[in-house]
This record gives structure tokens, sequence and C-alpha cells, in this order.
């Protein structure tokens, strides 16, 4: 049921009590770990999304439906968590040349890829990484970021511009 014609109602507050709690967040575990990969590269996954879902759970009272879905909240806290797990984290010694693997090709295309992703801004990258792997909409990539949908929508239009000029192939 919808307040006015096409404004769809404000979703339910996360249960007081720990099953519901549990049930409440299910649907939103997957797209939590994928955000959370993206975002917290050399960092346990699943230790941020642990203290996204402690976080979340202790400021459950403050979630807002009518301020953006259930998904954009907890993806914001998650984001959130990333970015500090990854301020956290120490610079690891270089692999002497021994350790190094061999080049495979399948390999070195992602890797161009995941380079250029790191010459991204972080609000550009944040966006990139919200709409595209964690595949949330517009806007809930805005609730994420805490902007605008047009802000979205330009950031990452500069966004594919840059990665466009950053991955053109010379022939």
């Amino acid at each position: 049921m919808s307040t006015m014609i096409g404004e769809p109602m404000p979703a339910p507050a996360p249960p007081g009590d720990g099953a519901g709690f549990v049930e409440w967040v299910r649907p939103h575990l997957p797209a939590m770990a994928r955000l959370a990969a993206r975002l917290a590269v050399g960092v346990d996954r699943d230790d941020v999304v642990q203290e996204s879902l402690a976080r979340a759970w202790m400021k459950r009272h403050q979630y807002d439906g009518k301020r953006g879905t259930a998904s954009a909240w907890l993806l914001a806290i998650t984001a959130d968590q990333a970015r500090k797990a990854t301020r956290r984290l120490r610079p690891v010694a270089e692999l002497e040349e021994h350790d190094a693997a061999d080049a495979r090709p399948d390999v070195e295309a992602r890797v161009d890829v995941d380079q250029a992703l790191t010459a991204l801004s972080v609000r550009q990258r944040l966006a990139v990484d919200c709409y595209y792997f964690a595949d949330l909409s517009i806007a809930d990539t805005a609730a994420v970021m805490g902007c605008s949908e047009g802000t979205v929508k330009s950031t990452l239009s500069d966004a594919r511009a840059r990665l466009r000029s950053l991955l053109e192939v010379s022939e």
C-alpha cells in the first residue's frame, strides 16, 4: 500500500530480536559481501561484513525507511566499514622475484581493469562498485554515497569516460 499514488510505503524497520534481524538482513548479504570485496581489497570481506552487521545491529533504531531502502542503508554501513578496514591495513612486504606467479592472459586482462579502476577517484570508484559490482540501482547508489541521483549519473559518466581512456588499446 502507498501513501500517495505511485509513492511506495517506507520499508519496515529492522526487528529488535536477533532472529528477526537475521531474516531482515539475509537478502542483502550477497550484495554486502560483493561491495566489501570490491572496496576492501586485501582485507577479509567476511570480516568487513561481520563488522557491518554488528554496526547495523547496534544502530538498527536509526534506520528510517523514508530515507532509503534497507539495502542502501546496509550497503552504506558496509562501505564505511570497508573504508575503515582498508585504513587499518599495514603495507605488505614486496614479493620476492621467485614468488611471482606465471603470467596468464586471462588474469592480465583483469589486472588491467583492476589497475584502471584504482586510477579513478575515490568517489568514482565507489559509484562504479555500487552500481556495477554490487548491482545497486541509481537511487540506492545515491543513498550509499550520500548524494543525489543526478550526481551518481554524472559520476558514473565521468568514471566511464576515464576508464575508456585508460583501457584504450593501441594497434
